[in-house]
């Protein structure tokens, strides 16, 4: 678990650390460098429980805190914890009971539960819906490019798979969607739960709210990134729908990479004009069931993905990318 400054929330998520259920748990609380009470508290209760054990980051940010701490831990199973949260009673007994009963590489995780004391933010809503469907539906992969799929605290692994897929040990950030696409890549195999595992706090210094580490850009850049390295390899040619702003920044991405593609839009403004040497076609005359090339869909609106979601229902999912 990393932390920075903890204060005020620090105590709260300890003692839901110490309240789990499943009481064999051993607690590496990494402080990166905080400049409040933090280290004071860590101690406290350490002394007041012994599986809490506190160091020091022999680096520098979030990244370095968690492969110092995986570095000291000495369980078979592994699982991330964030400082301003809080944890269920059963977590750790609900996802280590997933797991103990298969050998093989696997993750258990479950559903999410956003709170916080000045209400919660409408796009965080949508995330934990959208997060929770997918455990419903177990079909996080499928929509992988669109957002993190797998919460970063709400997960659980064996340690020999987990290392076996580059642990921690990445430089890159943000580093939970990173992990998420070397799961994704390594076809660990997903084990979900119906039930809450995880109480994520918003509120407005969380990290991922502040630190440039975490912009917008730093995501569809990761994207892409593991598109070219996973996706492209498997196809031909590819269908891109959408024409804004992220449409664009794929398209360039794949232009620059030289990556056949068709551009299609129904944004009547933009068809048939040309945009990086490339003619836009209109999307409602594409017909999709006679073409074998893979589809990205790069459109922002949801009512448009909607629409685009229903109209490409019939198309074997492997060949649907939704990059948006």
């Amino acid at each position: 678990m990393p932390v920075r400054n903890g204060i005020p929330f620090l105590q709260e998520c300890l003692d839901s650390i110490r309240n789990q259920t499943y009481a064999n748990w051993e607690l590496h609380a990494v402080n990166d460098h905080s400049t409040d009470e933090t280290q004071q508290i860590l101690e406290q209760y350490a002394e007041l429980d012994s599986r809490i054990k506190p160091t020091h980051n022999l680096g520098k940010g979030i990244i370095k805190a968690l492969i110092t701490g995986n570095n000291l831990s000495i369980g078979q199973y592994i699982t991330r914890m964030d400082a301003d949260d809080i944890m269920p009673p059963k977590k750790l007994a609900t996802l280590y009971d997933l797991l103990a009963r298969q050998n093989l590489s696997a993750l258990a995780t479950g559903h999410v539960k956003y709170f916080s004391e000045t209400g919660v933010k409408d796009g965080y809503k949508s995330y934990e819906t959208w997060l929770n469907q997918l455990c419903v539906n177990n079909n996080h992969y499928q929509y992988i490019y669109k957002e993190c799929a797998i919460a970063s605290p709400a997960w659980m692994m064996r340690r020999d798979y987990f290392e076996e897929i580059g642990g921690f040990e990445s430089e890159t950030y943000p580093e939970d969607y990173d992990l998420c696409f070397r799961m994704y890549e390594h076809k660990v195999k997903i084990i979900p739960t119906n039930t809450i595992v995880h109480h994520w706090r918003d509120h407005g210094s969380r990290t991922s709210r502040t630190d440039e580490n975490y912009a917008d850009n730093r995501f569809l850049t990761l994207k892409l990134y593991y598109f070219h390295k996973i996706e492209v390899p498997k196809h031909d040619s590819f269908i891109l729908i959408g024409a804004g702003k992220k449409g664009k920044t794929v398209a360039k991405f794949l232009n620059l990479q030289e990556v056949p593609f068709t551009w299609a839009t129904n944004n009547p403004k933009k068809i048939g004009i040309d945009i990086y040497d490339k003619t836009l076609k209109n999307y409602n005359e594409i017909s999709f069931d006679h073409n074998h090339s893979a589809i990205i869909v790069s459109v922002a609106n949801k009512d448009e993905q909607t629409e685009i979601k229903n109209r490409l229902q019939n198309i074997n999912l492997n060949r649907v990318y939704f990059l948006c």
